[in-house]
């Protein structure tokens, strides 16, 4: 779909109307007092998303009007107002829709609108050969009437394609998608300047990563380790912050095996990289002035015969030794050797690490937070403030001695998995022994937010894109403000 902008209203078949929570005293249409009068008896008043479709002649042409509602002004408002558009629109047989705004909107406003159409407009129709045609889109473009949005959209227009990226890797099925087709969806990243670097798996034995090998050994799909970085400060910024993603891209538990009934939704255990690869894609995309490295640790888990077995001890990079209780507890054993080699590689002072990591987080939070753990106050805080600013919200959970002792094991260092209870914060508690002293840390539980079995406010059913904003919006907040 095109996002276009212009200071005049464009011909177009539909006109689109932002109105303000509390209502509107008049539209530049002859039609006006009778869509007023059908808008009040509908009850719309400007709340945010919501909306009132009607037909008006004008000019001698009979168009469909449509008033939607932005709310309080705020941009999460805009982009439920967007959404609400697109989702009106999308298949109805619309096809250009121009957005006029009733009282004042900034440019600023005016990107958030087009951000959260674009966003719910996203699909994904690679696999359908046949489709009603009453269900395939016919919406094209949008054109906002905004003297000054096309300057703000630049960078919002960048968030988006990153939010894309991630939507469709974590659509994509395990058979097309798996390590090293993973890395092959991102080489493009390197025209937007983006390094990249990838360690195939003779190099990660080289390293000494028996954890993140140990849970690829089943698979015949090898293991990749992608590290993306991106210098938008000319190398003023010394340290990097990184971000590191779990990507497994197909989870069968292993020996542990799962149940059969939902493993499909498996293809999206990669979520966390899946959002380190979007972020990467939208801060190089909108040219951010900041450092950032994001790593991705992607395997295949699979039961075969060579596969890791409950009992087993492996080696990690850093040299702790982890017996493997669980091996459908996988994801911290990709998660810990990635963040020992970052460390050694990159020396940062702040990491942040996603992950779809356990089912206790849905558990716990639903689809409504994802999850957060952290060793610093500041790093936690400005996290939950990008969260909330981007509508990507986190809920913080503790880390003690009290549940760091529930993973000692008695024949190895740790063991990979706690008793029943805590199963979240035992998991958190594992990553955390392999930061080094004096490196601010974060560990984010997407486990509920990666995929919707329902549309939200700026997405439709399936994968969300999470967390590509949250991260876009903290590197925005701490390194660049």
């Amino acid at each position: 779909m095109e996002i276009a902008f212009s200071p005049i209203r464009p011909d177009a078949d539909t006109l689109v109307f932002a109105v303000p929570k509390g209502g509107f005293d008049a539209l530049p249409l002859a039609a006006a007092p009778t869509l007023a009068a059908g808008a009040s008896a509908a009850r719309f008043a400007g709340e945010a998303g919501s909306s009132f479709e009607s037909f008006a002649e004008e000019g001698g042409k009979v168009l469909r009007a449509v008033l939607i509602g932005t709310g309080s002004g705020s941009d999460t408002d805009f982009e439920k107002a967007g959404a609400a558009l697109t989702a009106r629109l999308s298949n109805s047989g619309a096809t250009h829709a121009a957005v006029e705004f009733f009282g004042p909107a900034t440019g600023e406003q005016a990107a958030h609108l087009a951000l959260g159409a674009l966003l719910r407009g996203w699909r994904i129709d690679t696999y359908r050969t046949r489709q009603p045609e009453k269900a395939k889109p016919t919406l094209a473009k949008i054109t906002l009437v905004s003297a000054d949005g096309a300057a703000a959209w630049e960078a919002q227009s960048a968030v988006a394609s990153g939010v894309a990226l991630t939507r469709e890797l974590v659509s994509e099925p395990a058979n097309i998608l798996y390590p090293e087709s993973f890395v092959e969806r991102c080489r493009h990243l390197e025209q937007l300047g983006v390094k990249i670097t990838v360690l195939d798996k003779a190099a990660m034995a080289e390293l000494g990563m028996g954890a993140l090998l140990g849970v690829a050994q089943g698979s015949v799909r090898e293991p990749r380790l992608l590290a993306m970085e991106w210098d938008g400060t000319g190398g003023a910024q010394q340290k990097p912050v990184v971000f590191v993603g779990k990507g497994v891209t197909f989870d069968t538990g292993g020996i542990s095996i799962k149940p059969a009934a939902g493993m499909e939704d498996m293809k999206w255990d990669m979520g966390g990289a899946g959002a380190v690869a979007g972020a990467m894609k939208a801060l190089a995309g909108r040219k951010a002035k900041a450092r950032v490295v994001g790593i991705c640790g992607l395997v295949e888990n699979m039961p075969d015969g060579n596969a890791q077995r409950p009992g087993d001890i492996v080696t990690s990079m850093s040299g702790q030794t982890i017996e493997v209780l669980n091996t459908d507890a996988e994801g911290r054993l990709v998660l810990c050797d990635v963040i020992t080699w970052a460390q050694k590689t990159y020396a940062p002072e702040v990491i942040v690490d996603l992950a779809t990591l356990t089912g206790a987080m849905i558990v716990s939070l639903g689809s409504e937070y994802a999850g957060i753990f952290s060793n610093d106050d500041g790093l936690a805080d400005d996290l939950m403030t990008a969260g909330k600013a981007a509508g990507e919200q986190l809920w913080r959970f503790p880390l003690s001695d009290a549940y760091n002792k529930l993973i000692d094991s008695p024949i190895a260092d740790m063991k990979n998995v706690g008793p029943r209870f805590a199963g979240s914060i035992t998991a958190a508690q594992f990553i955390k022994r392999f930061v080094d002293e004096g490196v601010k840390w974060a560990h984010l539980d997407i486990a509920g937010m990666v995929w919707a079995d329902k549309p939200g406010a700026t997405w439709d059913k399936g994968a969300t894109g999470y967390g590509v904003r949250l991260l876009d919006r903290f590197v925005a907040d701490r390194f660049e403000g």
